[in-house]
């Protein structure tokens, strides 16, 4: 039996929307900024599933995800398809100049971590993480852009 937790955060990027789009959308490079994802393999008979691994404090989990949408410079839609059972999305948003990305996580907690943690402390953490993410995600994509201007 498992509970599931959804988290909603967003950044503003000052960036164009096709830029940001394409720092995110390649999935392999996720470890550079979120902290818990160990690494990302695109698998190379079908690229619409990745392997993804994360490690947290002595634990680890990986799991194998699905793209179920995925709309250049709009949004990408996923779910695990084995092991740690999560979904979400993140969608970008132009602002001419600037951009937004908000993601939405959904993830299961399995009995055994739920009987552990109290899951309103386990949301909080995974939120303020999750946010964390973006904004070093934001922090990367102006430092990748400051390269390209140079």
């Amino acid at each position: 039996m498992s509970n599931w937790l959804e988290h909603t955060v967003q950044v503003e990027v000052d960036a164009p929307i096709e830029f940001v789009w394409s720092l995110w959308s390649d999935l392999q490079q996720m470890p550079r900024w979120m902290k818990w994802i160990d690494s990302v393999t695109i698998l190379p008979d079908n690229p619409e599933l990745s392997r993804w691994k994360l490690a947290t404090g002595g634990l680890e989990f990986s799991w194998q995800s699905r793209i179920l949408k995925q709309i250049p410079n709009q949004i990408i839609q996923w779910e695990s398809v084995d092991g740690l059972p999560n979904r979400g999305a993140i969608r970008f948003y132009d602002r001419d100049t600037s951009s937004v990305v908000k993601m939405t996580v959904a993830y299961a907690i399995p009995g055994f971590l739920g009987q552990l943690m109290d899951n309103l402390f386990l949301g909080r953490v995974v939120e303020s993480s999750l946010k964390a993410d973006l904004e070093r995600f934001r922090d990367y994509a102006m430092n990748a852009q400051a390269a390209l201007d140079v």
